[in-house]
């Protein structure tokens, strides 16, 4: 499903995708009505060196990766 990829000098990061599979999810609606669903979900994982990223911009990295994919 996922592994954590490794850094290899001179990268700062790498961003490792896992397998797509489909997965039941609860998802609400606009009235917040809960909902189980098959939906497609995958892993993503960040690897990134601490020595030259901070936690907080890589965060803020993957949580825009998974925003753009999940709005596609």
């Amino acid at each position: 499903l996922f592994a954590t990829p490794i850094i290899n000098q001179p990268q700062c990061a790498i961003l490792g995708v896992g397998s797509l599979e489909k997965r039941v999810i609860v998802i609400s609606d606009e009235a917040g009505n809960d909902a189980i669903a098959i939906r497609p979900m995958l892993y993503l994982t960040l690897t990134f060196d601490h020595r030259i990223l901070d936690g907080a911009m890589a965060d803020h990295f993957l949580v825009k990766v998974v925003e753009l994919l999940g709005n596609w």
